[in-house]
């Protein structure tokens, strides 16, 4: 069957927004595709710097023929209805019309056949919707036009079944700009222009920058291969990571693996060319952080290890150029500038040094954190608090230690290096600490305070670290929610959703036995400012707001949302580790018979206490009175619940949820006969109240717990 084949050729297009905008591309087409009631097989994106391109298989000939059916008026209405019907449905009488009888009486219907039209007409403007339809991150205006693109484009290729469409992309000039066919401005006037659609592209913009013409997907892979360009970004990846690993090995080095900097790389050349590079050996003393992260932020090397670990003499470039000197005169190009990068690092390294980092705090003092909560010095000295108190409750973290190190870990942001290189901002910190002598648990804690940022960074085990870097979070959580500048929507622009779950991370994976609530209060008691909202107004948003970070954190997991839900709707719950285990034990709890029918008795009794509330005007939550205990069934039930009470104090005070579960199935008999024997709207008033009261004593024994009404299904 027919194939489409779509290339739009331009200037550079960022690394970053090439994978994005091929798959944009592919599902702006497909949907319009379907829209129009066109199948379709195989249907691909890729992406070059240049240029992003759609295959889509087996596409139909022509849409499938429609039939429309429209109902118009009663039979017998005037005859003014009955023409306006005909002209609205294109047709010239009745008699090409039927008769139904809808059981509300016999109506006209028209049945209207629309044959389908050809793909081929189909898509120009199809076509022409879904490139202006592209949601760039940042666009631009070029030349006289009003278009707006990422970057400028230079060609369409459209084919289907072979054949270049008819079409292309129509644009206006921009009022008062020169004319395409003329040199001087027409004032007052537009224009437009029209990029046709064709069948041809260019290949490597040195290596062969002439005209290629195709006719096919197949045909123009061929073809940008001869022409030096590997259109697949996943064959390129391969490629430059099979090299670059040859290449180090050559030398008996290892490359250091970087899969961000890879997908980049790959985004910014048409056919890589790797290429070794040696590091000038006056600059091997500098911390490899700081040369790792200069290589690969500003000139995208990817470095190399020892097998020792250390960093290796030597770096490894991708270019996009093939040279006649097998890449010598491209290699040291490089080397110079990577020589002036590291001259620069180094001057920063030498005279950071020269100073120690307790010299530097007062200087944070005029560094602002934020308008509403002062500076880095006031958060430093806040976030040393709160790491001495951390540190109390965490084992083998030193009060001291935390406190030292809580207190230089924003040191190093007045450095010279650090400011050249913010990402290594507390990496600085450590090197210059231990310079300065402090212990190296002070230093590594000052290295690892902004851990983890993010799922796949690795997560601080040291107790000192540990204390350090959740005081800094805490300290910023808390004081942005305070100030109501909470994260809405998609938008977080203080990262407090991942100093949340950076927290989370930090509890579960070093198993810490912390109260959230208290930590919030301590928090928010550090801060010295004005206007700050309640404490109490704080703790039950940042409650709410690290439970849905929970369920962030287990769902890959396969915990139920609604499970966490059920424990955090107690308020109390606030020990991630205890509330874990009090989940764990629920979900098994309700993966059982027992739990799931006692859960479908707790709505029952639930649902008709609160009717009755509702309908009485007041609670039931009251003392049941067993005198009043008419029959077997209620008896049994209240002495159980009675049982279940205690029991659960006991189990819950050890912390034996499952037990605490087992102790709840106990109940499943004697509340399903209950149901089964018992009227509980009952004549008697007195009755009534006593089994309404029986009732919401289910509800609240089983809510010590968790809150079962939040349990789904």
């Amino acid at each position: 069957m027919p194939e489409l084949f779509v290339e739009l050729f331009s200037e550079d297009i960022p690394a970053r927004m090439q994978v994005r905008a091929a798959e944009d591309l592919k599902r702006l087409v497909t949907e319009k595709l379907s829209a129009g009631g066109l199948t379709f097989g195989r249907a691909e994106g890729l992406s070059t710097p240049r240029r992003l391109a759609l295959v889509v298989d087996d596409l139909p000939q022509t849409q499938p023929d429609v039939q429309e059916e429209r109902r118009g008026p009663r039979v017998g209405s005037p005859e003014a209805a009955v023409q306006g019907f005909l002209k609205g449905a294109g047709l010239s009488g009745l008699d090409q019309c039927e008769q139904r009888d809808t059981g509300k009486g016999v109506f006209w219907f028209a049945v209207i056949k629309k044959p389908g039209r050809a793909t081929a007409e189909m898509l120009p403007g199809l076509i022409e919707s879904a490139i202006r339809e592209l949601p760039w991150p940042k666009s631009m205006r070029w030349a006289d036009t009003t278009f707006r693109w990422v970057r400028p484009l230079h060609a369409i290729i459209a084919i289907f079944d072979h054949k270049v469409l008819e079409g292309g992309l129509t644009v206006a000039t921009r009022e008062g700009a020169p004319r395409p066919d003329h040199n001087v401005c027409m004032a007052g006037e537009i224009s437009a222009t029209r990029m046709a659609f064709g069948n041809r592209t260019r290949g490597h913009r040195f290596l062969a920058p002439d005209w290629v013409t195709v006719d096919c997907y197949s045909a123009y892979r061929e073809a940008l291969c001869k022409a030096y360009v590997l259109l697949d970004r996943e064959e390129r990846k391969a490629n430059i990571r099979a090299e670059a690993t040859s290449f180090a090995a050559s030398e008996g080095l290892i490359l250091e693996p970087d899969d961000e900097l890879l997908d980049e790389v790959a985004g910014l050349v048409e056919w890589p060319v790797v290429l070794l590079g040696t590091i000038d050996p006056q600059f091997m003393d500098v911390p490899a952080e700081v040369l790792i992260t200069s290589m690969r932020t500003h000139q995208k090397y990817f470095a190399t290890r020892t097998p020792e670990g250390k960093l290796g003499p030597r770096f490894v470039v991708v270019a996009n150029m093939m040279t006649e000197d097998g890449g010598a005169a491209v290699v040291a190009g490089n080397e110079r500038v990577l020589r002036a990068r590291l001259s620069d690092a180094r001057f920063f390294w030498d005279q950071d040094r020269k100073v120690r980092l307790d010299s530097r705090l007062n200087a944070l003092k005029s560094i602002t954190f934020h308008a509403k909560l002062g500076t880095v010095f006031e958060k430093a000295e806040r976030v040393q608090a709160l790491a001495a108190v951390l540190a109390g409750n965490i084992g083998g973290a030193e009060p001291a230690a935390a406190r030292r190190a809580a207190q230089l870990a924003k040191a190093d942001l007045t450095t010279g290096m650090v400011g050249e290189f913010p990402e290594l901002q507390g990496v600085m910190g450590r090197y210059y600490a231990l310079h300065d002598d402090e212990p190296g648990v002070v230093a590594d804690a000052i290295a690892a305070h902004y851990k983890p940022l993010g799922p796949t960074d690795s997560c601080p085990t040291a107790p000192v670290s540990v204390a350090v870097a959740m005081a800094d979070k805490l300290d910023s959580i808390v004081g942005f929610f305070a100030i109501d500048q909470k994260p809405t929507g998609s938008k977080d622009p203080y990262a407090l959703r991942r100093a949340a779950l950076g927290i989370i991370r930090l509890v579960l994976e070093n198993g810490l036995r912390l109260h959230l609530l208290d930590l919030f209060r301590c928090a928010h008691g550090l801060f010295q400012v004005p206007g700050l909202a309640n404490i109490d107004t704080v703790a039950r948003q940042l409650l709410e707001f690290f439970a849905d970070r929970l369920k962030v954190v287990l769902r890959d997991r396969g915990v139920r949302h609604d499970l966490i839900d059920a424990v955090f709707a107690l308020g109390t719950e606030d020990d991630l580790v205890r509330l874990l285990a009090r989940v764990d034990a629920l979900g098994k709890f309700l993966a059982s018979d027992d739990g799931a029918n006692l859960v479908t008795a707790y709505r029952r009794a639930a649902n008709i206490a609160r009717i009755e509330e509702k309908k009485d005007g007041r609670s039931y939550d009251g003392e049941p009175d067993p005198a009043l205990f008419g029959v077997e069934e209620e008896v049994l039930l209240g002495t159980a619940l009675e049982a279940a009470r205690a029991a659960l104090g006991r189990r819950l005070a050890a912390e034996d949820f499952a037990g605490a579960m087992s102790e709840l199935a106990l109940l499943r008999a004697v509340v399903d006969a209950f149901f089964e024997k018992v009227t509980v709207n009952a004549d008697n008033k007195a009755l009534r109240e006593n089994r309404l009261r029986l009732l919401t004593r289910i509800r609240t024994t089983m809510n010590q717990l968790a809150d079962f009404s939040r349990i789904e299904g």
